[in-house]
Formats: structure tokens, sequence, C-alpha cells
């Protein structure tokens, strides 16, 4: 291979890495070992996890514990779409259709017409949402609630460092939904977007998204949602209450949670020039054929996206996402809008027996806002004068993983972590939860 290429050393392979990051240092490797051996003792390794197949998880935060159908798993290990790369309309036909059929869902689902190819998750397509808003506008300031999820945030500033002024608005400290006196005095005629989560990253719904686009349209702004789609079985799409943008993460839609993923996000828009040519990835299309009655599913693919661009792209996305939206495709065409709605009605009705259970323990606060949930919901333990930390191990020995400890992350809100319920946790389930929360707390 070294001849072929040709180089004298495979050290000349690495010549544009600089010394200085180099490891310079022998490997220390064990002995070679069979494979039996490897598989033995990686086995060994693993075998020390504990997973949410053998605890209760009331872990959400981002990436929640929903049921995924077996025909999900069983579509997405199929050859053509799970070694699918990146084939063109002419080869990979079915990979196509099966891309539009996800937009259309999607569209149907947050009610806006026009659905771009997947992003990696929420975080970059929020992040590349407001970009999008700051090319149309032609401003720099995006304007963003104080409870938006710490990751999404950490990904919007990255993309937007040095071009785009991030600015939080207060949040109502009974109901935590946006401070609309604080909105509008912080709209100005440099606001490109408001940006909004709904349900947010609490969990709590914000009522007041009609008010929210119409400052942000009389401001000459864009109103940009974030949205959690199963919520959208029982909440009004975002494109029904004005928002010229919509973004949100698919994992809920027949994705496992995992280590780092599943992750899938999508974008929408309305069916506007000025937004549609700023769309930064491709639109999967669908167009008639030469043969009368057949119809073939093609690419838009501008200049400036990655695959046209490269590395000049504005924006990237990755080959996995491609096979997450397929996958998402398949889970909402199974259950379809009735399946959809119920799924949405049985998680509120079980987060808010959880919130109900869970209040009813001395010395606990839940939820910390007077608004209604979706899915996720704070628990507050300041009386406890036990750390969440503490309270999570604790709990671990009772077969439950808690919620995620935000006190970090909101030091307002004290000692807090985030439940999450879902149609996955049944009535023993929680009050397995609050018999070993009560325990924990003492």
């Amino acid at each position: 291979m070294l001849k072929e290429i040709p180089v004298t050393d495979a050290e000349q392979l690495f010549a544009d890495i600089p010394k200085r990051i180099m490891y310079s240092k022998r490997l220390n490797l064990p002995h070679p070992t069979s494979e039996y051996e490897t598989r033995r003792h990686v086995e060994d390794l693993l075998s020390r996890n504990r997973t949410s197949r053998e605890l209760i998880s009331f872990l959400g935060a981002g990436c929640w514990p929903h049921y995924v159908p077996a025909v999900c798993d069983e579509i997405n290990s199929r050859s053509e779409f799970l070694t699918a790369y990146a084939g063109d309309p002419y080869t990979d036909l079915g990979r196509y259709q099966a891309l539009f059929e996800f937009q259309s869902m999607i569209g149907e689902l947050v009610g806006l017409d026009v659905v771009s190819y997947p992003w990696y998750d929420w975080g970059s397509v929020a992040a590349d949402a407001v970009r999008m808003a700051s090319t149309v506008t032609g401003r720099r300031e995006v304007l963003v609630p104080r409870t938006m999820s710490p990751d999404r945030l950490a990904i919007m500033r990255s993309y937007c460092d040095g071009q785009i002024e991030i600015t939080f608005v207060k949040g109502n400290p009974e109901t935590g939904q946006l401070d609309p006196e604080d909105l509008k005095d912080k709209a100005s005629a440099k606001t490109a977007a408001i940006y909004i989560e709904n349900p947010t990253y609490l969990g709590f719904i914000e009522t007041g998204c009609e008010d929210i686009a119409k400052l942000a349209h009389d401001r000459g702004a864009l109103f940009i949602a974030g949205v959690e789609p199963l919520s959208l079985g029982i909440l009004t799409p975002p494109g029904e209450y004005g928002a010229d943008i919509a973004c949100g993460e698919g994992q809920p839609l027949g994705l496992h949670p995992s280590y780092g993923g599943a992750l899938l996000g999508f974008l929408a828009c309305k069916d506007e020039e000025r937004l549609v040519s700023v769309v930064p990835h491709r639109l999967i299309s669908i167009t008639r054929t030469e043969k009368s009655g057949e119809w073939g599913f093609c690419y838009v693919r501008p200049e400036r996206t990655m695959f046209a661009a490269r590395d000049k792209a504005g924006s990237i996305t990755g080959t996995a996402t491609a096979l997450w939206a397929i996958t998402a495709a398949v889970y909402m065409s199974l259950l379809g809008p009735s399946g959809i709605q119920e799924l949405a009605k049985t998680i509120m009705e079980k987060s808010n027996y959880a919130m109900k259970r869970l209040a009813e323990i001395e010395g606990v606060r839940v939820p910390l806002f007077d608004a209604a949930h979706f899915e996720e919901f704070t628990v507050n333990l300041d009386s406890t004068r036990k750390p969440m930390r503490e309270i999570n191990r604790t709990l671990m020995k009772s077969g439950v993983i808690g919620g995620k400890d935000i006190s970090n992350e909101f030091p307002e809100l004290g000692n807090t972590s985030l439940f999450c319920v879902t149609e996955t946790h049944t009535k023993p389930d929680i009050d397995k939860l609050a018999a070993a929360l009560e325990v924990a707390i003492q």
C-alpha cells in the first residue's frame, strides 16, 4: 500500500499533525489475546454497568425514555438503509422516498410547509435557525428564555460567537413563562429573532406564544419555536401560533436513548422565499418522471450546503441522521395523528400523577412553577438539606435512576432536580419512585 501511494513509511501519512500534539511514548498495550478471550474481557467490563433495562429511569433532559416499536429497529437495520451513505437519487430511490415521507410528516406535525434534511440534534438546528434569522433580517441579536436548555444554549453560543448577540429574557417567578414586559423592553430594531422552547427545558408549557409571535413580527423580527414533537399531540403546532421557523429533537420518534444519542434535529419553516433560500441543508423533493403516472424523489442541493460547498458550507450534518430520520418516519406512520394524540395525553396524565404523588411527600416541592407541564417537571428538595447527588445515589440502591441535578445549571432554583415521566412508566413505577424518594430524604 505504501508503494502504491507512494510514501516511504507510515509516518509520512501523519506529516500534517503538529509534533507538539503527537504522542511520542510507546503505547502500553496488553499482550495479544484471542478473539474469544478479548470478548470475555470486554463482556466482563460491560457487566459492571447497570442500565435502564435493569433500573427504572426518570432521567430525561433532552434524551427521553420512550418505547420503541420493534418494527422501527427492524426497518432501520435493513442494509439498504443502514449501509446507504450518500447515494444519488438514481441509485438510492428508497432512501430518498423515506426521507421525503419524514419531511412530510414533520411538516404536518408542526404546521409548516417546508421541512429540511435532518440535522445532528436540537441544539445544532436551533443554532442554525438563529443564524437563518440573522441572515434574513440583517440583524445581530436574538432573545432567548433564561430557562432554555444549557446544552442547546452552549451550542448556540458556539455557532453565533462573534456574529450574533444572545440576550436572556426573564421568566415570571411564579409560572416560569416569559415575562411579557421584559420581552417588550428587550425586543428592538436590532432583534433578529425571538426563540422559545415549548415545552420548556424545565417541563412547563409556554402559553403566550401568539402574543410572542405578534411582538416579534411587530418589531420586524422572526419567531422561532423549539418543540418536543410528541407534545404536539395535544399542544397547538407552532405554525398555527405564528412561528416562522420551528425546530426540535426527533429522538422521541422511535429512537433509543443511549450514550450520546441517538439524536435527530429537524427544522421547518414557512414557504417563503426569504426563509427557504437560507435553509443550510438539502431539501428532498418529489417530481414527475418521463413515465406517465410515476414519481421520482430527488434533492435540492444549493451551492451553500455541505454537499456542494464542503468545508466552505455554513453548516454540516452527519450520515447517521438520515437513518434516524427514516426511523422517525416509520414511527410516525405507525402512530398516525390519532396515535400521537393518544400518546401525548397518556404522557401528560402520567406526569401529572407523578407530580401529585411526589408532592404528598413532606419536604418535597413539586413542581416549582405554577403552570401546566408535559413529560418533565422540577422537584425541589431544599428543606431536606441533602444534596441531590446524594439522594440520587440512594435512589440507585432502590433500583431507580433519579432526575437530572440542575442545581449548578440554575442555582437560583436551589437544590432542584428535573424528573421525566413518559408512557413507559407504570403506576407501580411512579409509586416506587415516591417510596424510594421518601426514604432517601430521611
